[in-house]
């Protein structure tokens, strides 16, 4: 639900502009428009520059915490004495020094692999092989192509042969005419190399003990400074967001505040003796949002905020959101050991990560909707529990929605069926909401031409679809339902768009020619709207087909084994192929539910979004 809003409008002086904001700021509940719009500061693009500082530090800390424990037990590190500042610079020079030596240790680890298929050796004898006039050079070919007068002419002696590579070295007089590569060496000793590798890795470790000191040292202190910074960047974009007027003698600022926060505002105001007009918002403002559910429909807000939220004059779709984007991802995930899977993983997820309880409430809601379609379509882990031949399954094996039931409609699979229908419900409950939005933003009679479509759509609906499933309706019912049908054509051609009507000819000219542009788009476009709904009988389908040819590789391909040995091999596939088909179904059964909910509802709805965050404010505390 979107909550409603008051306009606010102040006159401050200058002189009192300062401590009014501070008052304002301590009540926490007025929304400040931006009026100039672009405006910035240097104050502003200074705060905001800490900001990403502290965001970097920020992950500098979360990184070592998680990544590395203490090498030892480190003695506290004295920190009080440093600035926000200086903690700042400590940690992006710890983490500059990180990198530098990180670059040294991948130089080393290349040297490292350059001299161990040679193993140690000393290049001082190397050097007196030199002078007495024999040069080495170093070689690698494949093991095949070494060619043994290279021994004889040259001195080749091979050193390791290494995945069907051979090294070897020539000791010679003149340059050696081998067809084979020659390697460039690092000029000290293999062991020289593996101490300095040790050495680096441990002031790497030193470095990290130091991130780990500060992060648990300092953490707090460090986020109170990133606080601070927030509540600054708010309060300059704020000192950005008035207007002067009268020579800079009075400022002029635009506020929201929610309907049930007016009495605690205005209270203040009186008594502050500040000037101030409070009004409904009109039409072309753009008013903050704040939407408030119940705690299911809530779960699905991120998802909802993927798209956008909706802006003042739209109809909060959360509420019916919800429910069908769960249906939906139930039936495109479509077996119920996947559901039951993702079930345990969010209460899991739940208990191990409170921080994160809301997401793992979402996913117990899916799980829990995917087990129940998994159930009415009969598939579990790719099973299809219509044609398994077990006893105390069979009394409900009639029961089961599946694509053994061809001819059950009209030759289509039932969950095909099923899928145009749930289809047909979401569509006439988006173009519900248009016609609701249409009466909140215009009055009733704006809502009659879309409200129209909808009646007739389910008169037509029931008048000719029942009787396709065998309910024979009487003569009475259907003389009414065609009367409704034919109030809802004069709806559709003459209340379209009753604004025109103020000029009465042009106007009923303007309805009719609308009414048959209206006609023709639903005729075509319903038909598409309502055929992209299938997906959910295909998706649905097509992960419980992969997971039923998952369970036959693994039952085939070990058939002519042994269940002492069998069990592996056969676990593996089973894990191997179901690993990959529930990460597909679980691509598919989140984008194609957004798929359907961000085109098709939200375009029947007439759902616009764009909606701009209530963010009053106020002192942001921990």
């Amino acid at each position: 639900m979107i909550q409603k809003m008051k306009k606010l409008t102040f006159l401050v002086t200058s002189k009192e502009y300062d401590h009014f904001l501070t008052d304002i700021r301590q009540l926490g509940v007025v929304h400040i428009e931006e009026l100039q719009k672009g405006a910035t500061s240097e104050e502003l693009q200074a705060n905001l520059a800490l900001a990403e500082r502290y965001k970097h530090v920020f992950s500098i800390l979360d990184h070592a915490k998680e990544a590395y424990t203490p090498s030892h037990e480190f003695a506290p590190v004295a920190f009080d004495d440093m600035s926000q500042a200086a903690l700042l610079d400590y940690v992006e020079h710890l983490n500059e020094e990180e990198l530098a030596l990180r670059h040294q240790l991948d130089a080393v680890n290349c040297d490292i692999t350059s001299l161990e298929p040679w193993g140690e050796f000393s290049w001082d004898d190397i050097r007196k092989l030199e002078q007495a006039g024999y040069a080495a050079t170093f070689y690698v070919c494949p093991t095949k192509l070494f060619q043994q007068e290279w021994r004889d002419q040259y001195f080749a002696t091979p050193v390791s042969d290494i995945g069907g590579k051979l090294y070897f070295v020539t000791f010679s007089k003149e340059s050696p005419d081998i067809t084979a590569q020659v390697l460039t060496l690092p000029n000290k000793a293999l062991s020289s190399y593996v101490a300095e590798k040790e050495e680096i890795e441990s002031k790497i470790s030193a470095v990290h003990d130091k991130l780990i000191a500060v992060n648990e040292q300092c953490r707090d202190t460090i986020a109170a400074g990133k606080l601070d910074n927030e509540n600054n960047i708010s309060l300059s974009k704020v000192h950005l967001s008035h207007e002067s007027i009268a020579d800079d003698a009075v400022r002029l600022l635009v506020g929201w505040t929610l309907v049930e926060k007016v009495p605690a505002v205005v209270d203040y105001l009186e008594h502050g003796h500040i000037y101030y007009e409070l009004a409904d918002p009109a039409f072309d403002d753009d008013v903050p949002i704040q939407i408030q559910n119940n705690k299911f429909a809530s779960l699905f807000e991120p998802i909802l905020r993927m798209y956008s939220l909706p802006n003042y004059h739209d109809i909060d779709p959360l509420p019916l959101f919800a429910p069908f984007f769960m249906l939906f991802f139930g039936l495109c995930m479509g077996d119920a050991g996947y559901g039951a899977l993702i079930l345990a993983v969010s209460i899991a997820f739940c208990i191990m990560k409170p921080s994160l309880r809301r997401y793992g409430m979402l996913g117990i809601c899916l799980g829990g909707m995917t087990i129940i379609c998994g159930l009415v379509t009969g598939t579990f882990f790719g099973i299809n529990l219509a044609t398994v031949d077990w006893d105390w399954l069979k009394p409900i094996q009639p029961y089961f929605l599946n694509d053994s039931k061809k001819d059950s409609f009209f030759g289509y699979s039932p969950m095909m069926v099923i899928s145009v229908i749930i289809g047909l419900i979401q569509v006439l409950i988006g173009m519900t909401m248009a016609g609701c939005k249409a009466v909140k933003n215009y009055g009733f009679i704006y809502g009659v031409g879309k409200f129209s479509w909808v009646t007739a759509l389910v008169s037509a609906t029931i008048l000719f679809g029942l009787p396709m499933f065998g309910v024979e309706l009487s003569r009475t019912v259907q003389y009414v339902l065609y009367g409704v049908i034919g109030l809802s054509v004069l709806g559709i051609f003459f209340l379209n768009s009753p604004g025109a009507y103020k000029k009465p000819i042009v106007g009923t000219a303007m309805n009719v020619g609308s009414g048959l542009w209206a006609t023709y788009g639903m005729a075509t476009g319903l038909l598409g709207d309502l055929l992209s709904y299938i997906r959910l009988f295909a998706l649905g389908l097509t992960g419980g087909v992969l997971g039923s040819v998952f369970n036959s590789l693994a039952t085939d391909m070990t058939a002519s084994l042994s269940w002492g040995i069998r069990w592996l091999p056969f676990l593996l596939i089973l894990l191997f192929g179901h690993g990959i088909n529930f990460a597909l179904c679980m691509i598919s059964s989140f984008v194609h539910p957004m798929r359907l909910t961000f085109v098709e509802y939200f375009k029947n709805a007439e759902f616009e979004g764009g909606g701009n965050e209530y963010n009053p404010f106020r002192i942001k505390k921990k």
